[in-house]
């Protein structure tokens, strides 16, 4: 189960506040001074910016918690004071990238969504990735025994890394890697299923239609790559990799 943990502040007049509530010998004045304390610290711009927080506290964990099994988000309010961002909507400027570590915070603002403002964050994660167990050669499909999993924090780790051991076994090495290396997904290739000058048997489905064709194909490839064949009538075409020899042209 993934553990959120979220970094908050309390500034030092509202400490002092709580901190005379605390003190009051009347339980009945405790209560209405912290009721009133609440009410300071929430004022209407301070409410927004905690609206806005939470918001994009809530979605960089919904990004991040599928990468760990803690996650700690420290979202850093901006220094500037803005006008309150109605119907807050957070993304990631760099989607691609896996959310950790320091990262930049999108959020658009309005019904439109039009103004745009950007807040930094510190995403602290804690899971596991995969190591080698053992040296392997350049070529060598990768199978279970030839890893290992490992737990950390996944912030100091290349965002390349393989966390998954299942996103490497079948797959091959592109080059010699040595026992103990951290798995990245440039070490690794779909597994050759087509070699150049090949003899391939390509298929084309249609609406009421299936054509088999022999072929020779101009480049290796692994399953669902695209690469181009030669038909005995000396035409180039383009082919998706679906099986040991097979093809296929997708209409």
């Amino acid at each position: 189960m993934t553990v959120a943990r979220i970094v908050a502040s309390v500034t030092q007049p509202g400490l002092d506040m709580l901190r005379h509530c605390l003190s009051s010998r009347s339980a009945r004045h405790m209560a209405h001074l912290l009721a009133m304390t609440l009410l300071l610290l929430a004022g209407p711009s301070q409410a927004g910016e905690d609206a806005l927080l939470a918001k994009i506290h809530a979605f960089l964990y919904e990004q991040a918690r599928a990468s760990g099994d803690e996650v700690v988000i420290e979202v850093h309010p901006p220094r500037a004071s803005l006008p309150t961002c109605e119907h807050p909507t957070p993304f990631l400027p760099n989607a691609s990238s896996r959310p950790v570590g320091r990262v930049s915070v999108g959020v658009r603002c309005g019904d439109q969504g039009r103004q745009v403002r950007y807040l930094q964050a510190e995403i602290h994660v804690t899971g596991n990735y995969v190591e080698l167990a053992r040296d392997i050669g350049a070529g060598e499909v990768i199978r279970p025994e030839h890893l290992t999993e490992r737990q950390g924090s996944l912030g100091r780790l290349p965002q390349q890394t393989i966390l998954d051991p299942g996103q490497a076994i079948g797959q091959q090495a592109t080059r010699p890697l040595a026992a103990g290396m951290t798995l990245q997904r440039h070490h690794l290739r779909p597994r050759q299923l087509v070699k150049r000058g090949q003899r391939v048997v390509i298929e084309a489905h249609g609406a009421g239609f299936r054509i088999a064709r022999e072929a020779e194909a101009l480049e290796p490839g692994g399953k669902g790559e695209h690469v181009r064949v030669r038909l005995p009538d000396r035409e180039i075409l383009e082919a998706r990799v679906v099986g040991e020899g097979r093809m296929t042209v997708d209409f």
